[in-house]
Parts: structure tokens; C-alpha cells; sequence
């Protein structure tokens, strides 16, 4: 936070509190003045601000239908199948009750005398030395001999033998059967199968058709619209000035607002506090900037009171900005229970009285 200049006289004594800046010119002793810029200049213009965008609503034609009575099929037609059953009729039938075998007689081989003449050896042929001539002349009677080429006959011999007259054979004598009858049932006429029709069933049934298909219909809901003002610069700030203020204005007023228990809302009583004395100081000095300081008593939790602090004194400073005061001309700053003017610290017995010269709200200008 900036410095306050003060001028002023103090037992013939000029005492200055300076900052790096321009001081006033022609200053009087015993008077102050604060440092003011002038500030911004906004004027204020309403726009429409399209609040909801336009948009259809479909809305649903529920479907018709209507109930219809039907003859429909439950049991197909079919046939039945019915049998006959044969009829029969007796016969009789001749069989052969019993038989006998045949007789067999055996008639024996017979033989008869014969003879078979046999070839024991066959006829042949060789060659043979003859004896030597008698009128040889040699003395060697091998040289005189000759060779004949001879002949043999083959040779014979009877044999006795029997031969086979008839061979062994059987005589059949066929033998005699007794015949016999039965009676047996025959099939007159066979079985057969008839098919019989068996006609369909039907019942009435009813059942909802529908006639008509569900459908929409469409409703545009049109736009709405709100006013909405907002600040627009008109003139940009900046300069710097001095102007002189009451000295009593720089040092914490109080400014007497009764705030409810734990609460930083502005009654009634206290906007009609501020109307009276915040707006038209601030008329009276323009471009001064106005410091809002809040307190809490020490009773409750710090941060709790810090917190209730710094939110009361902003609804102060958001009053005023409704009332048009440019917010960069306000400061809102909350201490808590930081700043006490008397001794009821934590801890400390103290009665209502005491507690509630801490519970306040103050205000100064300051410089800007």
C-alpha cells in the first residue's frame, strides 16, 4: 500500500512523509493531501445476450391400433388309419405219416480162369566171332576168324490168371408209407388298412393390429433473450494529481455497520449507512482511492475470522461498485482479529462491550 503525504504543522514544524514522486505544489502547513489518479471512465451499455439458444421439441404420436377378430387353424384335417384285420378259412392237407427204408441186398464179385502170356525177354541182335577158316594160311588164327551179325528171338512165358466175371453190386427193394391228413387255416382275405379323414379344427382368436405408425411432431421453442449491461472504457485515466482532504480522512473512520452474528451480508440499515457516508465522500474527492478495513473480536477460530473479515469488507466494496464506483478505486482488506484496540486477546475475560469495540468496520483515503 502506497504511503498518505502529509503536510502539516506541528509546533511551527513543517513534518513531510515523502515517496519517490512529485510532491504538491504550493502546500499550505497543517493541511494533507493524497495523491489521485484520475481513473478510468467507463459508461455503461446494455447488450442482448441470447440466454437459451432456439430448439425444437418433438413430441411423440403414440401409434392406433384396432382389435380384429380372426378364425384361424388350431388342428390340421389328417387321416386316420383303421385296420382290417384277414379273415381265414380251414383247408385239409394230406401228408405221409410215415415211411420205411429200402432193402439192400449185396450181390458178390464173380471171377473166371484165364491165362496171359507174358514177353520175359525180347528179341535182339548181335555181333559174333566165328571160328577160324580151316584153310587159313596164317599161322595167327585171329587173322583167319569172321564176324556174323546174329539174330535172337524173344522169349515167352504163360502165366495163369483169374479175371473179374461181374463186380460186387446192391440190390434196392424199395419199402411202403402210410399217408395222413391235417387241417390248417388259411388266409381268406389278408389284412388291409382304410384311411379315414379327420376334418381340421378352428377357434376365433383377436388380436390388436396396428393401423396407424407412431409419429412426431416438431415445436420450435424461439430464443430468449436477456439485457445484460457491462462497462465500456470511454476515456482512458492515468493522470496524476494532488488533492487536498480532510486530515481526519486519513486516518480509520469507523463506519457503523451492525453486522449479524457470523454473517457478511449488508442489512438495509448498513447500505443506507454507506449511501450516506462512503458515496458522497467519494463524490466530494474524485480519483481518491477509499481503503474498506474489516475486524473480527478475538472469540472463534482465526482463520474463521480472517476469513469473515476479508468477506465484509468486500460486500462493502461490491456495494459501492453497484452504485457505480470504479472498483479500481476501492481496496477491500480483511484483518481478522490481527488489529484489537483494547486487551481481549484469547484467553482474556472480557465483557459484550469490550469485545464488540473490535467487531468493526473502518474506512480511509489512501493515496492512489
Amino acid at each position: 500500500m502506497k504511503k498518505i503525504l502529509l503536510l502539516c504543522s506541528v509546533f511551527g514544524l513543517m513534518t513531510v512523509a515523502t515517496q519517490a514522486q512529485d510532491l504538491p505544489s504550493n502546500p499550505e502547513p497543517g493541511k494533507c493531501y493524497v495523491r489521485c489518479t484520475t481513473p478510468d471512465i467507463y459508461e455503461t451499455q446494455t447488450v442482448q445476450v441470447q440466454k437459451t439458444p432456439a430448439y425444437k421439441v418433438l413430441k411423440v404420436v403414440p401409434a392406433q391400433y384396432e382389435t380384429q377378430t380372426e378364425r384361424v387353424l388350431v388342428k390340421e384335417a389328417s387321416k386316420r388309419l383303421k385296420v382290417i384285420p384277414a379273415t381265414y378259412k380251414t383247408e385239409t392237407v394230406s401228408y405221409v405219416k410215415s415211411t420205411s427204408g429200402s432193402s439192400l441186398r449185396i450181390v458178390p464179385a464173380s471171377f473166371a480162369n484165364g491165362s496171359e502170356t507174358i514177353e520175359t525177354k525180347s528179341a535182339y541182335a548181335q555181333w559174333e566171332l566165328g571160328a577160324p577158316a580151316p584153310d587159313c594160311a596164317s599161322s595167327n588164327p585171329d587173322d583167319c576168324r569172321y564176324w556174323c551179325y546174329k539174330g535172337y528171338p524173344a522169349e515167352y512165358e504163360t502165366v495163369s490168371i483169374r479175371t473179374l466175371a461181374a463186380d460186387a453190386a446192391v440190390q434196392t427193394t424199395p419199402g411202403s408209407s402210410k399217408d395222413a391228413t391235417y387241417t390248417k387255416r388259411v388266409v381268406d382275405q389278408p389284412a388291409r388298412v382304410v384311411e379315414e379323414e379327420i376334418p381340421a379344427e378352428y377357434a376365433n382368436i383377436t388380436k390388436t393390429v396396428l393401423v396407424k405408425d407412431a409419429t412426431t411432431t416438431e415445436e420450435v421453442v424461439p430464443a430468449t433473450y436477456t439485457t445484460v449491461s457491462k462497462e465500456v472504457l470511454k476515456q482512458k485515466g492515468g493522470l496524476t494529481t494532488w488533492r487536498e482532504v480532510e486530515c481526519a480522512l486519513v486516518e480509520y473512520q469507523a463506519l457503523p455497520i451492525n453486522w449479524n452474528l457470523n454473517s457478511a451480508t449488508l442489512t438495509s440499515e448498513a447500505k443506507n449507512i454507506i449511501d450516506t457516508r462512503l458515496l458522497p465522500l467519494l463524490a466530494q474527492n474524485p480519483g481518491v482511492k477509499l481503503e474498506i478495513a474489516s475486524h473480527t473480536d478475538s472469540r472463534g477460530n482465526n482463520a474463521a475470522n480472517q476469513d469473515l473479515s476479508e468477506r465484509r469488507a468486500q460486500s462493502v466494496a461490491n456495494y459501492l461498485i453497484s452504485k457505480g464506483i470504479n472498483n479500481s478505486l476501492l481496496v477491500a482488506n480483511g484483518f481478522g482479529e490481527r488489529r484489537l484496540k483494547n486487551r481481549c486477546a484469547d484467553g482474556v475475560s472480557c465483557t459484550e462491550r469490550e469485545h464488540a469495540a473490535n467487531r468493526r468496520t473502518e474506512f480511509r483515503l489512501i493515496n492512489n
